[in-house]
């Protein structure tokens, strides 16, 4: 069995690569293949609209474009579960993660009614959140309701609802004195580094163990 985890973030040593790697941990404590993509890693674009994956003349679920993303795209075909991990830019995921996900989503998605999705198999899948908002903030804005879109087309594709983990207030300096940030509280988000981000760290490595052991 194999599990990918896709870091939408530019940090690979951060809070969501963090939380990626203790879910791979988790898969991996139940003898599972792990893999860690960072996306930042990869020249790429989003999707160009040529249709390429909706053609009948074509095998469906297969991009046109050729760049670092297509070997990515080939090994999750393969793929037994799958966590997508981002952080909240502007209420949303990464440009990074935004673009992923339309060159894996949508060839895998036909304009048939009949055929929600063209994906191999059905499998379990995991997205995770990280922000520097407070859990209250999130609620204010609506930011659950903006993320919820990407969430739909996983389920669709995959055919199953993903886990999700929402990881918040998260420390984004190692050194608050050197940045313009004065609406932030760092002792706040130092105690929720210390108090929270481990629970938040247990319960990334819960999601692996689950994501393979109800495979």
């Amino acid at each position: 069995m194999n599990i990918f985890a896709i870091n939408g973030s530019p940090r690979k040593d951060w809070n969501t690569a963090t939380l990626l790697n203790k879910v791979l941990e988790g898969a991996a404590s139940q003898n599972i293949n792990t893999e860690l993509i960072n996306l930042y890693d990869l020249e790429y674009k989003g999707c160009i609209s040529c249709f390429f994956c909706k053609r009948k003349d074509r095998k469906h679920g297969r991009c046109a474009i050729k760049d670092d993303l297509t070997p990515v795209l080939e090994k999750l075909n393969t793929a037994d579960a799958i966590v997508f991990g981002s952080p909240i830019y502007f209420f949303n995921v990464t440009s990074g993660m935004s673009s992923f996900l339309e060159r894996f989503l949508f060839p895998n998605i036909i304009y048939s009614h009949e055929i929600p999705t063209v994906y191999p198999r059905k499998i379990p899948s995991g997205v995770i959140y990280t922000m520097n908002v407070t859990e209250n903030q999130a609620e204010e804005f609506g930011l659950k309701i903006n993320l919820k879109t990407y969430q739909n087309f996983i389920e669709r594709v995959l055919g199953l609802i993903p886990e999700l983990l929402f990881s918040y207030n998260t420390y984004q300096f190692t050194d608050y004195e050197k940045y313009e940030s004065s609406m932030f509280c760092e002792e706040e988000k130092a105690k929720q580094k210390i108090k929270q981000f481990p629970i938040d760290c247990e319960n990334a490595f819960n999601m692996g163990r689950k994501l393979v052991i109800n495979k």
